[in-house]
Parts: structure tokens; sequence; C-alpha cells
């Protein structure tokens, strides 16, 4: 066994991954089986939660996959009997189930409302309610981590009661962290920003999608050179990576925090790499004004 597997101290502990059977989830969900991690995984995605299971297997781990909604209290209850019927101890808990459709706020209902704060947070209150019992059962404490996002710090337009409620996790996490200090128990979040997925794709209006796949792969990955200050987008092995270290000993003594797993653009802060030679600054300089807006320049004409 190398340093860094006998600090992380992950093989033979059991890990509840709510959210875990597709796109990110499955990343992170495999990333812990092949640290020697038991895995008990519930999604909304019921092809997912089939297919996760041989995955799992075949890294000689122990699974239990459950197709459940967190939106359905009920559900969520059913699968954690289940995690404690099967399982005799629990150690990790990932948070990472949630999900937004960009929307002016004042076109959104209540009832949609309801379901995008539960989705984001109130399942994580009832995660937190099944899962300290059977984390403190075991006496070893145990790490809990809790997925939110970018829009949880700045404002969010069109994503307003999303980055509502993931503001609410962020702190909620840094509370539970205090309130479960004595028990070992560390609580910390992990906030992505732009990361390919199926769910971030799922969140652009399909018109723009549209326009999207009609632009070369050069002009797209322009956007990244931009925005991210590493100019590359995190993949979903990088938010896996996140996972392992946060639910390792190697951070043992880490727990109220985020992570930021995002290239830089939380530090960046609206700071934009502006193309045409004018760097970096919060709104576009000169050069990219000129070509951005070119036909008023030229005309006098009132639109780019």
């Amino acid at each position: 066994m190398g340093l860094l597997e006998a600090h992380a101290s992950l093989a033979g502990k059991v890990a509840v991954i709510v959210g875990g059977s597709g796109g990110i989830g499955r990343a992170v969900t495999l990333a812990l089986a092949k640290a020697g991690i038991g895995i008990a995984t519930c999604d909304i995605d019921a092809e997912a939660t089939r297919t996760i299971v041989p995955e799992v297997q075949k890294l000689d781990q122990k699974v239990l996959s459950v197709h459940a909604d967190v939106c359905d209290a009920a559900a969520l209850d059913r699968f954690y009997d289940r995690v404690e019927q099967e399982f005799d101890r629990l150690d990790i808990v990932v948070n990472l189930a949630g999900g937004v459709k960009r929307a002016s706020f004042v076109e959104t209902t209540r009832a949609q409302n309801a379901r995008e704060i539960r989705r984001n947070f109130g399942y994580v209150i009832d995660s937190f309610r099944r899962a300290i019992p059977l984390i403190r059962k075991g006496g070893r404490g145990g790490s809990i981590i809790n997925f939110t996002t970018i829009e949880a710090h700045r404002g969010a337009a069109t994503f307003s009661v999303y980055a509502g409620a993931k503001a609410a996790t962020t702190n909620f996490t840094r509370a539970m962290a205090v309130e479960l200090g004595a028990d070992h128990i560390r609580v910390n979040a992990i906030a992505p920003d732009t990361t390919p997925s199926r769910a971030v794709f799922e969140v652009i209006d399909p018109e723009i999608m549209e326009k999207l796949s009609k632009l070369s792969e050069q002009t797209l990955a322009q956007t990244f050179n931009m925005y991210i200050p590493q100019k590359r987008a995190p993949g979903e092995e990088d938010l896996a990576n996140a996972v392992l270290f946060l639910a390792s000993d190697l951070s043992r003594t880490i727990t109220g925090t985020t992570l930021h797993v995002d290239g830089g653009t939380m530090a960046a802060s609206g700071f934009i790499d502006w193309p045409f030679g004018d760097g970096y600054m919060p709104a576009p300089m000169a050069e990219t004004l000129r070509r951005l807006f070119r036909n008023i320049e030229e005309t006098g004409a009132s639109g780019p």
C-alpha cells in the first residue's frame, strides 16, 4: 500500500451517494468503489440505477442501487431503510442530487419553486436526519459532502430560487460541521461551475442549444478560454477526485468549508479574459466592444 492509500484509509468503508447513478454521480460512485468502498446509491434515473450495479460489482464492491426521486420524502426514507438493513455501517454520505431549469422568477409557479427548493436543499436535511444516527452508531466518525454550486455565491439571474436553495445548503453545511464536530463527523461542500454533463445541458434553453450546436468546436472552446482562468472546464473525474479527498483522512481536519472545483471561475468573480487583446476585465474593453457592436459604430444602428 502506498503513502496516499495509507493516509486516505478508505477501503472497507460504506458510502451513501444520493444521485449517484448517472453523470457526475456515476463518476463519484465508481471512484469511491475503486477506493474499496461499499456503495449505496439512489437516483431518479431508473435506467442508470440498473446499469451502475454491474459496474460497481466489477470492482468487487457491494452495491445497493435504488430508483428514487429525492423530492419524494417517503422514497428517500425507504432508501435509507434499505441502507440500514443491508449494511452494518455508514461512513460517507454524498448529497449530490439537484437540478434547475433556467427561467425568469416571475414566470415560475409556487409548485415549481417548492420542487426546486426540495431537490436542492430540502432533501439534504432529510438525508442528514437519517444518516447521522447511522454514522454515530459506528463511533468512528465520518464525512458528509454536499454538492452546492457557484450560483450559491453570486447573483444568478434566472436561477434565483435554485441559487437561494443552494446557498441554504452551503450555510447548512457550515452549521452542521459545528454541530457534528465532537462526533468527528466532518461536513463539507463542493461547488462546481461549468462541468460538461447531462444536467448542465438540460439547463440551457432548447433554442439556445440549437444555435450552439451550429457553432464550430473552435468557437465553443473560446467560451472556456474567456470564462475559465485555467482555460478548460473541470471534468466529472475532477469532481470525483474532490469527493475522494473530502471523504478520506487526507482531509481529516477540514470541516465546514466549500471546495470550489471550477478552474478558477469563483476566484475570477466576473473578470473575463476578453478577446482581441483586451484581457481580464469585468466588462469588455475597446477592441471587444468595437467588434461586438460593429453595426452601431459603422451605421449608428441601435443593436449589435
